[in-house]
């Protein structure tokens, strides 16, 4: 009898992943409305990342949309004008970067001292900075305006 010989393995590839996107960005409606898309698209966006809707990140940058999106409707809203909201993972998903651009570059963010309770604006901010690891104002890329920027340590990388 003969015996059959040994067949070699040869070790298999992976299976090309296809690639996690680690950018998003959109122009929405400076409206309430908008607002609300924009909160509910990044949540999306960080739960197709890998951050699960009730999870700690999904919620903490959810929150954190909301008021950066909040202001841009009420402080930045300049008529015939989107706002525009760009969400991108840096460092390989380690650290998530939300940005708010607008197009009203004479009012500029005011963070109020939590002893200004009753003034009418501001608190927004606070909550921001609570939640966030950092956050700040620059100028519009490539138009008139602002970005207001807030990032977050993410805690572990993309999935997909």
């Amino acid at each position: 009898m003969h015996s059959p010989s040994p067949q070699r393995h040869r070790p298999l590839a992976p299976a090309p992943s296809p690639a996690v996107p680690t950018e998003f960005a959109m122009a929405f409606t400076s409206t309430p409305r908008g607002a609300r898309l924009a909160r509910l698209f990044v949540s999306h966006c960080l739960n197709a990342w890998g951050h699960p809707y009730d999870g700690r990140v999904n919620e903490t940058l959810t929150l954190i949309t909301a008021e950066l999106c909040a202001n841009a409707v009420t402080h930045g809203r300049v008529p015939g004008r989107d706002f525009h909201v760009r969400l991108a993972a840096e460092r390989e998903g380690e650290r998530l970067r939300l940005e708010v651009s607008d197009t009203r570059a004479e009012r500029r963010p005011v963070l109020v001292s939590p002893a200004e309770t009753d003034t009418e604006s501001g608190r927004g901010l606070l909550l921001v900075t609570a939640l966030a690891d950092d956050w700040g104002v620059t100028d519009r890329r490539g138009g008139p305006g602002k970005t207001v920027w807030a990032s977050l340590r993410a805690g572990r990388p993309l999935v997909g």
